[in-house]
């Protein structure tokens, strides 16, 4: 009388092929989580720049005060989400540009680092080619040294 079952040839070869087939899919699956953090970041950058830009229209509105010497960029990133106090309001209410600083999704450090501190600032006197802090925030960029799927380095998106 014969048994029903599978030999170990016909096991082993289910199992080759299952093993090859997930090769396959791993760089797939690595691919879309690195595309998925990309578009957070371009998500992220457009909201940072967008928020930049209107506390910049406020000032030079007159309904967000500064200081004459100054360029009418926020100090820092948390100054966006604290907002300012409105010129152009009886009551004094403060306007604000971000409800918070999204976090860099390519930020290799731990967890416990606050949002605002894991972007790279530009100020306004550095030069775009070697971005530096200073008094005021021009502009943001990615701290991370990787290469996006595009070829060119996050810190240039």
């Amino acid at each position: 009388m014969r048994q029903r079952g599978f030999t170990l040839v016909e096991l082993m070869v289910t199992v080759a092929i299952v093993g090859v087939l997930a090769a396959m899919a791993l760089p797939l699956a690595e691919l879309a989580v690195q595309r998925g953090k990309e578009q957070e970041l371009r998500h992220a950058l457009r909201q940072i720049r967008q928020a930049i830009d209107d506390y910049k229209r406020a000032t030079e509105a007159g309904s967000v005060p500064r200081a004459a010497d100054a360029t009418g960029y926020p100090p820092t990133l948390e100054a966006l989400v604290a907002g300012a106090t409105n010129a152009r309001d009886p009551l004094g209410r403060p306007v604000r540009f971000l409800r918070r600083v999204p976090p860099d999704p390519f930020f290799s450090g731990d967890g416990a680092v606050p949002a605002a501190q894991t972007w790279g600032l530009r100020s306004y006197a550095s030069p775009a080619d070697q971005p530096q802090p200073g008094k005021d925030v021009y502009d943001v960029h990615s701290l991370s040294d990787r290469t996006g799927l595009n070829g060119r380095p996050y810190r240039q998106w």
